[in-house]
This record gives structure tokens, C-alpha cells and sequence, in this order.
């Protein structure tokens, strides 16, 4: 009897600690079951260190749902099929998350039908992690934004439903599971983050919607730029430029040339970046007003001078890049707390590199100061790591720089 290796590392995977995945696993016990589970950290634990190897009924299929695969899948032995039989709560159709595809079935349960009104019900909860997410990437929005997605589709693995809220459900659970994505990129997880965006691919074609696969995309092209790989950022850049929603939407179409911009920069062709944002800045030009969907309204003229900026730093411009910051600085919201955060470390970073030290260190103080404790953002914090790596490359002997490489380093 040994550890549970596969197990530990899908957890590893999903940011899952023991007491996360015994919440996600009771959270699809009520939504498959209609009453709570009863799984314990220890349960978990059982679960990890071998001594369950074959789990069974409700514990088996709880474990299917939040991991969306069979239980063979996680390094478990299948639960044989008479036992199966012999439990009542197992006899039921369950939903594979990621493949949507059922998983077993003896006498099915008694089905609900599902309508505006549980969509509606499933959107708020996503709304108002959407809004939580604005303080930084911390686990807490990541867990819960898996969790919600989990829930959903397992609300159509138990319930009768028409076509178009089948779908409906079908994106707000992609766009959860994008929620989470994101969270993974602004903790600076890309492999985390890339194992959401997988399920969220899946699910946004289950939903048939051109808007949710754009959105994948752009996520996915922000891991394929924090793991360096700008070649591949710049292809899921065209996929989305070339997407349906960009023919729709001129703000779609601007932040695909943006992206493209950022990726061009970094493969070191300044002509080619320079006119994909020239194309960006033309078409966010011509967008018109209206309220976009939630997720997309971080795109305004600050967020547009902000990702300018990096386009310029990638080609050297650190003056240029400075200025589009100021001007992202003075622009955004208030409660954009993350945001602000990593944009003032930024300003820090382009300080540096004109040379200008002692500026660069109370402004990269001023970046952490707005960074609140429970934060995750481990965007702002590289930031600031890149900044000391300038100001100490200097040798500069100034006290006020000296301070604060070492106050930086308690930091970072």
C-alpha cells in the first residue's frame, strides 16, 4: 500500500489543499445527491496516503465530478460493478466534468428541470466572484471558481434541460473555469493555469459560443508569454484576431491586436509589433460605448495604455512605456486594487531601467504598500524582483537604494 501519486499531483495541478478538495467533494455531493457530503480533510487523507484504493459510491463519484475523469484516471482501482449495484445513492447518471460524457448508470434518479431561473442563480455566484477577484489571484478565488464550474455541470448531469440553457450553463461554466485560469496567471502558475484552460476549451465548445473560445484563447496566450514561449503567444494571438467576435465587436478585435502586439514585441520584430498596435489603437477607436460582458470591461483606455506600455518596454522605449503607465495610473478605478498594484510596479521597473534609481524605489515601495495582505498577485511581486535586479546591476552605493534592496528583499 503506497501513496497516492497521480491524486496528489491533479491536486497539485488545481491548487487543491486536503480541505479544499473535501469542500469541492461535499459541494458535488449536494448538487448530485440533494444532500450534503460528509468528507473530511482525514477522508482526504485516507485518500492520499493509500489506504482507500478503492473507492466507492458516493465517494467515487463526488471524485469524478470535481476532477472531471474516471477514478481510474487518479490512481484509484475502478469500484467493481456489484458493488456499485448494491449502493443505492451510486445509481445515478453522473456528468464527467471535463468531457461531459456519463460515467455510470443504474436506475437513474429523479430528474429536475433546470431554467432561466437556476442559470440566473449560477451567474450571480459567478458575478460576484468575477468582482472578489479585482483585490488578486488569491487560491480562495481560484478554489471557488473551480468549485462553482463543478457544481454546474453537475446540475446538468442531474436535471432535464432545453437546448439553449444547456448551453447557456455550458458558459458560465467555461467562463468559471476561465475565472480560476486567471487567478493560476496573476499567481503566476501558468501550468496551473493552463490545466483549467484545457477543461475550459472543452467546455466552451460544449456551449457552441465563439465569445467563451476568444476568451480561452486570450488566457492561454497570457500562459504561453509567462512560461516565454512568445512563438505560441503570438499564434493563439492570431486565432483570436481571426475570431468570429472580432467581426462583431471592435473591442475584441483591438484586444487581439494587442496581444499580437505584446508577442511580436517580445520575437523581436518592431516593425511587425508597431502595426499590430497601430491596428490595436485603430480599432479600439472605433468601439462604440456599449457595456461589453463582464469579463471584458477590464479592457478601458487605462488597461489599453497599460498593455501599450508593455509593447513599448519590450522595444526599449522605457520613456514611452513610462508615460502610457502615468496615464493607465491616473485613469483606473479605485477598487482595481490588483491592477494598480501591478501597474505602479511596472512604473517602477521602467524607472530603473532610464537610470533613474532613488525614483524607482519609492515608487516600487508605493506598489507594495497597495497590495493587501490577503493578495496573491504574484505579478506585482516578480515585478518588483525584476526592479531590485536593475537598481543592484547599477552598483549604485545610494542609501535610499540600498534600503530598499534589502527592505524588498523581506518582500520577494
Amino acid at each position: 500500500m503506497g501513496a497516492n501519486v497521480i491524486l496528489r499531483g491533479r491536486m497539485d495541478e488545481l491548487g487543491l489543499t486536503q480541505d479544499e478538495l473535501a469542500r469541492q467533494m461535499n459541494g458535488a455531493f449536494e448538487a448530485l445527491g440533494g444532500r450534503p457530503g460528509d468528507v473530511s480533510a482525514r477522508t482526504v487523507r485516507n485518500l492520499l496516503n493509500g489506504s482507500t484504493r478503492r473507492p466507492i459510491g458516493r465517494t467515487c463519484a463526488a471524485l469524478e465530478a470535481v476532477f472531471g475523469c474516471p477514478v481510474s484516471a487518479l490512481g484509484f482501482v475502478p469500484p467493481r460493478a456489484a458493488a456499485q449495484a448494491e449502493d443505492p445513492v451510486h445509481r445515478r447518471t453522473f456528468l464527467g466534468a471535463a468531457t461531459g460524457t456519463a460515467v455510470a448508470a443504474a436506475t437513474p434518479a429523479r430528474r429536475t428541470r433546470l431554467g432561466e431561473s437556476d442559470a440566473e442563480r449560477f451567474h450571480r455566484e459567478y458575478t460576484e466572484l468575477l468582482r472578489g477577484d479585482r483585490l488578486g489571484g488569491a487560491r480562495r478565488i481560484e478554489n471557488r471558481a473551480v468549485e462553482l464550474a463543478t457544481r454546474i455541470q453537475s446540475s446538468l448531469a442531474t436535471g432535464d434541460v432545453s437546448d439553449r440553457i444547456r448551453r447557456q450553463m455550458y458558459r458560465l461554466a467555461s467562463d468559471g473555469t476561465c475565472l480560476a485560469a486567471f487567478a493560476a496567471i496573476d499567481a503566476s502558475a501558468p501550468r496551473r493555469a493552463r490545466a483549467h484552460l484545457d477543461t475550459a476549451l472543452t467546455l466552451a465548445g460544449l456551449a457552441r459560443d465563439g465569445e467563451a473560445m476568444y476568451r480561452v484563447w486570450d488566457h492561454l496566450m497570457l500562459t504561453f508569454s509567462q512560461r516565454e514561449n512568445h512563438a505560441e503567444a503570438a499564434a493563439g494571438a492570431e486565432v483570436m484576431k481571426r475570431a468570429s467576435v472580432t467581426r462583431r465587436d471592435p473591442l475584441y478585435a483591438s484586444l487581439g491586436h494587442m496581444r499580437h502586439a505584446n508577442a511580436l514585441a517580445r520575437l523581436h520584430q518592431p516593425v511587425e509589433a508597431l502595426r499590430a498596435l497601430s491596428f490595436a489603437e485603430r480599432t479600439f477607436g472605433r468601439t462604440r460605448g456599449e457595456r461589453p460582458s463582464a469579463w471584458i470591461e477590464f479592457y478601458s483606455r487605462a488597461e489599453f495604455d497599460a498593455l501599450s506600455s508593455y509593447v513599448w518596454t519590450a522595444l526599449g522605449e522605457h520613456g514611452r512605456a513610462e508615460s502610457c503607465l502615468h496615464r493607465t495610473l491616473a485613469a483606473i478605478p479605485g477598487d482595481m486594487v490588483r491592477d494598480a498594484a501591478l501597474y505602479t510596479a511596472h512604473l517602477s521597473l521602467c524607472q530603473a531601467r532610464q537610470g533613474e534609481v532613488e525614483l524607482a524605489c519609492a515608487t516600487g515601495r508605493q506598489a507594495h504598500g497597495m497590495l493587501l495582505p490577503t493578495s496573491g498577485s504574484r505579478r506585482a511581486t516578480n515585478t518588483l524582483v525584476r526592479t531590485r535586479q536593475v537598481i543592484e546591476a547599477t552598483g549604485t552605493k545610494a542609501p535610499e537604494a540600498a534600503s530598499w534592496i534589502e527592505e524588498s528583499r523581506q518582500w520577494t
